[in-house]
């Protein structure tokens, strides 16, 4: 199916977790004292194999990615 397609090709969210905090230093949240979100994903790749990444984000950044998560998971839900 359409569904399999996509999970096969992608692979699968197991996990995901984030956290707002005040940077100090990092690549994508350059001001020090600014806000940002930690997002911490753990992924089952299609080989099977288990991964786990943590990227920065700003907080504009986080809404735009939830707000595409939403999206995306409303449109999952139609196949």
């Amino acid at each position: 199916t359409r569904r399999n397609c996509f999970r096969d090709a992608a692979g699968r969210l197991l996990d995901c977790q984030w956290k707002l905090g005040v940077a100090v230093g990092a690549d994508s949240c350059k001001s020090l004292r600014s806000p940002c979100v930690t997002m911490a994903v753990k992924v089952a790749e299609a080989s099977g194999r288990i991964v786990c990444r943590t990227f920065e984000m700003t907080v504009p950044q986080f809404q735009n990615f939830y707000s595409q998560f939403k999206e995306m998971a409303s449109l999952l839900e139609t196949l």
